[in-house]
């Protein structure tokens, strides 16, 4: 099986809406499912997938065009930054291991670093360095130093597992009470497992928690709001950062589910394909499958919409190799899709749907 993997490119523009298209456009080698700016923090989240050499080149791009085009001297916003490229992730996806991540991590920073002759630090469990731990100061680059480049800074580039990136509005709380908050429900604080935690100041007078959820298997959206209403927080909006693997989903993530993007991903790539063959009928393949494309990109976090959606991502995988345009990439999405989906059916909804949950079992690699 081919190696698969998102990653979430943090970069330090979410106003300037030409530069936040460069760079996603820059991106465009590999899958872009999601570009999530964000004006408060002056931060654009890209979510991109794909194949390695397809996915570091797409990164590669991405980061030049960011070193190109902000100036980090002149960056003004809420969030904490080290640089223009702020954060790359590598995320394993599928069959793929966290040690193929970690290369591929280790083969991007060569590559920035010799490219764009921007710092790089590699963080991560296995690097011994935290994101915290570059941010405070406490680490020195892995590759170049923090004056190589005045303008672009440096970046933080590492391989980490699927988390969900999560912010709700704060009412009745001041900052300094939200960073209390914030540092209580932390793991580190021996608060929620798998729970990182900042609190900002937002133009309105608004205040934000926002958090990055690591142990989904522990630790979901619904359980920190749980929490929160446990301990009497009075709270506004919920948003969600990105994309959001189907197993933590809950109402928050309606039409921002991870797997469907790629499954959507995969059929708008056939529908294209299948529209440059031309004949008559893959034309009017092409027609359903962007159909297809727009609804699983849209999917509802719903127990009936993700078993809907398994069973349509591992049905494509068939319909885009009879028509002569799947190949082991597109395999391989639609693979990682039908899998994550089918992992997020709970036990009661296998129970009443028991034949058709056998039955796309029976179809899963």
């Amino acid at each position: 099986m081919i190696e698969l993997f998102e990653s979430v490119p943090n970069f330090s523009e979410g106003r300037r809406r030409d530069v936040v298209d460069g760079i996603t456009s820059a991106a465009s080698d590999a899958f872009v499912l999601d570009v999530d700016a964000d004006a408060d923090h002056n931060r654009v989240v890209v979510s991109v997938a794909g194949s390695r050499d397809r996915l570091l080149r797409a990164l590669l791009a991405a980061a030049g065009e960011a070193a190109e085009r902000i100036d980090l001297r002149e960056h003004t916003g809420v969030h904490p930054r080290v640089g223009a490229v702020d954060v790359i992730p590598i995320v394993p996806l599928g069959t793929t291991s966290m040690e193929e991540a970690i290369d591929a991590a280790h083969e991007l920073g060569d590559r920035v670093w010799e490219t764009l002759h921007v710092p790089v630090f590699f963080y991560g469990q296995r690097e011994g360095v935290s994101l915290a731990d570059i941010r405070a100061g406490r680490a020195t680059p892995s590759l170049g130093d923090r004056d190589s480049h005045p303008t672009a800074g440096a970046v933080c580039i590492g391989a980490r597992h699927l988390l969900v990136a999560f912010n709700v509005i704060l009412y009745e709380l001041d900052l300094v009470a939200a960073r209390a908050l914030a540092r209580s429900i932390r793991e580190s604080a021996a608060g929620l497992r798998g729970v990182q935690a900042l609190a900002f100041e937002l133009p309105g007078q608004r205040v934000q928690l926002s958090m990055n959820l690591f142990r989904l298997d522990e630790t979901t959206p619904a359980d920190v709001i749980g929490e929160l209403h446990r301990r009497g927080v009075a709270m506004g909006a919920e948003e969600l950062v990105g994309l959001c693997p189907a197993v933590a989903a809950g109402p928050v993530a309606d039409g921002r589910l991870l797997e469907a993007r790629l499954a959507s991903a995969a059929a708008g790539t056939g529908a294209d394909r299948c529209a440059e063959i031309a004949t008559e009928e893959h034309s009017a393949l092409a027609r359903r499958l962007k159909r297809e494309a727009a609804e699983l990109g849209g999917l509802a976090a719903d127990q009936d919409a993700v078993l809907g959606g398994a069973e349509r991502a591992a049905a494509l995988a068939r319909v885009l190799d009879a028509a002569g345009v799947l190949d082991a990439e597109l395999e391989a999405l639609l693979a990682a899709a039908a899998g994550g989906l089918r992992a997020a059916v709970s036990v009661a909804t296998r129970t009443l749907y028991s034949a058709r949950v056998d039955a796309l079992d029976a179809r899963l690699p």
